[in-house]
């Protein structure tokens, strides 16, 4: 049986879709650190040692997804937590809500405060060059946003699905969910996105609108272990 793309997304989305923005040393790639914290290896268990050298400095934390290179000295990895990789296979009935617009340069200044206070660690200053972002100002503030991340032939994740605390309640989240899914599966791909079992709220959005679960996949941290400096 052919591996499936989606068990291993962040490898399959640097070689194909973000390929010109992969930095990659033998079995090993990643985001540019100012774009995305993801690393990945083509399979289990690969010795990437030496590729990891290269790649990620001392003070860099990386994250993998799905599949993850063999222990080595000198590095530690620690498993984060099971998520849930869920997928939406068919148009959702849309819902009524306020005008949405495609975020560009000129409002990265409110998405990276609306990510740094809802969504930090993952979102970067160069994020939004992995794909469409949109939003829902209110009030002359950023109040919801959500955006593309990573994706390849068939698929295309979405992520960055955050409301500031003072709009949560009004629906927006679901408005761009439905819109956003909408507008995947239009283009014949198919939307997946990842959210944390702990999440409930998330998850119940995600299940209510489309969304099911495909499998629970692994995720993990990867820095240089000081203690053998």
């Amino acid at each position: 049986m052919s591996p499936h793309p989606l068990d291993n997304p962040i490898w399959e989305s640097l070689a194909s879709r973000h390929r010109s923005l992969a930095l990659r040393d033998g079995d090993a790639a990643r985001y540019p650190p100012d774009v995305a914290p993801f690393l990945g290896v083509p399979a289990d268990g690969v010795d990437a040692a030496i590729s990891l050298e290269s790649l990620v400095p001392r003070d860099d934390t990386v994250l993998l997804l799905g599949r993850a290179p063999a222990e080595s000295e000198g590095w530690r990895m620690r498993q984060l937590a099971l998520l849930a990789q869920m997928v939406c296979s068919a148009p959702i009935p849309e819902v009524g809500g306020p005008d949405l617009i495609e975020l560009t340069e000129i409002h990265r200044a409110d998405v990276l405060a609306l990510t740094a206070l809802v969504y930090p660690h993952y979102f970067r200053p160069r994020t939004v060059e992995l794909g469409c972002y949109f939003g829902i100002y209110q009030e002359g503030r950023l109040a919801a946003m959500i955006g593309e991340r990573m994706g390849m032939d068939e698929y295309t994740e979405i992520s960055a699905v955050c409301t500031h605390p003072d709009f949560n309640g009004r629906g927006y989240a679901r408005h761009l969910l439905i819109w956003l899914s909408n507008d995947i599966l239009s283009r014949g791909l198919t939307p997946f996105l990842h959210v944390s079992h702990e999440n409930r709220r998330a998850k119940e959005l995600y299940a209510q609108n489309g969304y099911r679960l495909r499998r629970d996949i692994p995720f993990w941290s990867l820095r240089r272990d000081d203690s053998h400096a």
